[in-house]
């Protein structure tokens, strides 16, 4: 292999590497937006199934994306990675910079 077709290799698999990291970390983005909207409605619709169990599988989806992620480029700061029970607590007291 010459020493051009190897840097031309590396340079290939360095641009992949680089896609995909941020691809993963704009799906990511991307879910954590959901999970902060679906956060808000909950606040006041806290009985409403359907948008728990949205919440929830978006939950998922971003635990498993971040997991991902971290597998393959390290450490990432991460928040809101629990599931949510019937009805909707969050707005209840305490607040968890309360406790």
């Amino acid at each position: 292999m010459s020493a051009n077709k190897k840097v031309d290799d590396d340079k290939r698999v360095g641009d992949e590497r680089r896609s995909l990291y941020y691809e993963l970390l704009q799906e990511i983005q991307a879910v954590d937006f959901v999970l902060v909207e679906l956060s808000l409605f909950l606040d006041t619709h806290p009985c409403d199934q359907c948008a728990i169990q949205q919440f929830n599988e978006n939950v998922a989806k971003a635990a498993e994306l971040k997991h991902q992620f971290q597998c393959q480029f390290g450490p990432l700061y991460q928040f809101g990675n629990s599931y949510s029970t019937y009805p909707w607590t969050w707005s209840e007291s305490p607040w968890p910079w309360q406790v």
